[in-house]
């Protein structure tokens, strides 16, 4: 079973689970630098409070640090390199692209006394809108030993007004089947029984790849393959999901295919139909209302989430009421909601904006209905067999992704990090459920 890394340089991921999974590619080529005293920052930009967490977790790791080397990539590092250069506790700059080869590693060892590929250049970072192709990386494991995230597409072609995303991954490219079905083959052998495939838009895979007398494969079919290609995968599960874009094959899967977990995560950002045409998503209140109630008829079961934006410019107290009742009526009980916060660069950052405190108290709002729902939701599950997965000593996550304490075991240790066992949930928790033995 995959334990914590004893070598290679620290690595701070911030942000999505695309970071999470590039993150263990730097780690590797690091720790085959022999960077062991580094400390690489892997940045995110989807907002500006993003940006300043990450130059706040800058600031950290050199205080705590004050002999490491410092690397600062990821998304914040690609859109605004300059910036982040200038900030004395830095080192080297590396973009998106750039944050993935080997060679930006080289001549930082302890042994090397040359400059590497880059010589004295403390920046390295390209147009990222140049980018065809994702380069397949094969990882051999995650620091936690229970879930692997395994990045199946890279890039965004949309244009959301919100959203500078797109100018920090590049354009959609996806990662063909075969090494997807090495990867996740790889990853099974070392012992993990779940993976999440992520990636910046992942309804969007196979939009690139060459198209077949089927036509070009879509995110459902993709996944059948893989499933069918990795027999001994006990759980899948997706990250967020685009509602303009989910294909048949997809539903399909949900309604037959136990190792497909029954947790559904939409990018919905709104469900108010000005307030979506004005972030210029491609659904509308309609379109989203649909994709849940079919998710729901393939798998009656099924917690569904969604991200949501509180205030977003010019959202009327009625433009946010829609949404409130969307989440109440659907009972979308995992959310992640935030408080718009203007990204500089972005359409949307010119737009008349909400006031903050606005912003705020509707995503208060907004999180306390999604707490209400998640309390309906294991009120109904309460009494089941949930099969969770240990992810250390006495806790883990059922197939629903509700937190379960196995400490009613009598025993935390119950079950071992990266086990798959079946328990009563027993009793309802402010977290989630505790579980006790069938």
């Amino acid at each position: 079973m995959p334990g914590p890394h004893t070598t290679g340089p620290q690595v701070i991921t911030l942000g999505c689970r695309l970071n999470a999974f590039e993150s263990e590619i730097m780690r590797e080529h690091g720790r085959a630098a022999g960077l062991d005293d580094a400390i690489i920052i892997n940045t995110c930009a989807v907002t500006g409070e993003a940006e300043r967490q990450a130059r706040q977790a800058i600031r950290r790791a050199r205080r705590d640090n004050p002999g490491a080397k410092l690397i600062v990539t990821g998304c914040a590092a690609q859109l605004a390199p300059e910036r982040f250069d200038a900030m004395p506790e830095v080192d080297r700059v590396l973009g998106n692209a750039e944050k993935l080869e080997v060679a930006s590693y080289a001549g930082w060892g302890p042994e090397d006394q040359s400059e590497g590929q880059f010589g004295a250049q403390s920046i390295h970072v390209t147009d990222i809108m140049t980018v065809r192709e994702t380069a397949p990386h094969l990882i051999s494991g995650f620091e936690g030993p229970a879930r692997a995230f395994v990045q199946v597409q890279q890039g965004c072609d949309h244009r959301c007004t919100f959203c500078i995303i797109p100018f920090a991954r590049g354009p959609n490219r996806s990662v063909g089947l075969g090494h997807l079905i090495r990867q996740v083959s790889e990853l099974v052998a070392q012992g993990y029984k779940e993976v999440v495939l992520t990636g910046v838009d992942v309804c969007s895979y196979g939009e690139d790849l060459p198209s077949t007398s089927r036509g070009r494969p879509r995110l459902g079919d993709m996944v059948t393959k893989l499933l069918d290609g990795v027999p001994d995968l006990a759980r899948l599960r997706l990250s967020s999901l685009d509602p303009a874009a989910t294909d048949d094959a997809l539903f399909e899967l949900l309604g037959h295919e136990p190792r497909l977990m029954p947790h559904v995560h939409l990018s919905l950002q709104a469900m108010d139909d000005m307030v979506l045409k004005r972030m210029k998503r491609r659904h509308s209140r309609a379109d989203a209302i649909a994709v849940i109630e079919r998710v729901r008829r393939a798998r009656p079961d099924a917690a569904i989430g969604a991200d949501l934006i509180a205030g977003f410019p010019t959202e009327t107290d009625a433009m946010f009421e829609n949404t409130l009742a969307a989440v109440r009526d659907l009972e979308l009980s995992h959310l992640h909601v935030f408080p718009f916060s203007a990204r500089e660069g972005t359409p949307a950052a010119l737009m008349p904006q909400v006031p903050g405190d606005v912003a705020k108290a509707r995503a208060a709002r907004l999180r306390e209905a999604g707490v209400e729902a998640l309390a309906s939701f294991k009120q109904r599950q309460l009494g089941d067999v949930g099969r969770v997965l240990v992810e250390k000593p006495g806790a883990g996550h059922d197939e629903h992704y509700v937190p379960v304490s196995l400490a009613g075991f009598g025993n935390p240790g119950f079950g071992n990090p990266g086990d798959i066992v079946d328990v009563r949930l027993a009793a309802v928790t402010p977290d989630g459920y505790e579980g006790v033995p069938t």
